[in-house]
């Protein structure tokens, strides 16, 4: 594996309930951080499908509207399904640019929305796919919630790749989960363009010693539909974008970025990571199994599983979303255990 790699990030909006020209939107900017020499390619959260930024869906407690019910129609029907044209697509945008990408979508499964991320390559195709966690505040009226079931970091040719979306990274315990697994590139599609935002990604390049990507959408109220109840005028921001790349001791290689739509890259050297591991490794050298661990459950949490019910089974579980704790053996020293 080569030492050096470029990366990217992409900062722009997609194009809100509609996924097919977020589709074409996103192989322009593709191409263009192909040119740029990019390998590996970070766009933001929910760039198909879009965010529904400052969106009620009509929706307040003990109460919702028939005109907020219509907009989740919208909504539904321009999410995407893993297996439909629009995954379809996006492989061949990775393949015809030779180029890894990873990218936020809204998924369709039934009649449940989730905020997903998919990682794609030239060769293999879709490789992961992931649902965010926890949708934050209220996201949670039109996205359910996600689970461990399938990996958050995933094997590349570029090394291992995790993905993190949005308040996730806020998520200690994920993390811990994450850096055990070996991330070297840690992706954060996000809507959040905070200022603190920054002093987050640099903080977990350092306690991860990987580098982190962080894509933003930058957009306006001009790139939603005229009739989406937002009273601003056409050219307001929305979002300012932020989006950025770090390098393992926590320096910044690219960005913060604010003053439209950039496609942003750095060329990383991999080299920097085993480097930066001589002082620390948060879940290596500089952990203490003998005092804290970390279990993790990767179970799927469909609503119908055909089989032995998992509360019939031995292993210790959970709920969604909710970590829990085991004994300590004095052979156990691992500081972050699976639980399959």
């Amino acid at each position: 594996m080569k030492s050096a790699l470029t990366v990217a990030v992409v900062q722009s909006a997609g194009v809100p309930f509609d996924a097919n020209a977020s589709l074409e939107r996103a192989r322009r900017l593709a191409v263009q951080a192909a040119d740029d020499g990019s390998r590996f390619t970070l766009f933001p959260e929910a760039f198909l499908g879009g965010y529904p930024r400052e969106m009620t869906f009509g929706a307040t407690v003990g109460r919702r509207s028939a005109e907020g019910r219509e907009w989740y129609r919208r909504y539904h029907q321009a999410a995407i399904e893993l297996d439909g044209p629009q995954v379809a697509e996006l492989e061949r945008i990775s393949r015809d640019t030779d180029m890894t990408l990873a990218i936020g979508v809204i998924e369709r499964s039934g009649g449940t929305l989730y905020c997903t991320a998919l990682v794609i390559d030239p060769g293999d195709g879709l490789i992961g796919w992931r649902r965010k966690l926890l949708p934050t505040a209220a996201e949670r009226v039109v996205w359910g919630q996600g689970d461990l079931s399938r990996p958050p970091v995933v094997p590349t040719r570029h090394g291992q790749v995790g993905v993190a979306i949005c308040w996730e990274n806020y998520m200690p315990l994920l993390r811990t989960y994450m850096y055990s697994q070996g991330v070297r590139i840690w992706c954060a599609p996000t809507a959040d363009d905070r200022d603190g935002w920054e002093a987050t990604m640099r903080h977990i390049a350092l306690e991860g010693r990987c580098f982190v990507l962080s894509s933003n959408q930058f957009s306006r109220r001009s790139d939603y539909p005229e009739d989406y109840p937002l009273d601003v005028p056409p050219g307001e921001i929305l979002s300012t974008g932020g989006s950025m790349i770090v390098d393992p001791f926590g320096q910044v290689l690219a960005g913060p970025e604010r003053s439209g739509e950039a496609v942003l890259t750095a060329t990383l050297d991999l080299d920097e990571i085993p480097r930066s591991q001589l002082d620390f490794d948060v879940v290596g050298h500089y952990s203490r199994g003998d005092l804290f661990t970390l279990s993790v459950s990767t179970e799927s949490y469909d609503p119908v599983v055909a089989g032995v019910h998992p509360l019939d089974e031995a292993a210790p579980k959970t709920s969604p979303g909710v970590p829990t704790r085991r004994g300590f053996a004095a052979s156990d020293l691992d500081p972050c255990t699976r639980i399959d």
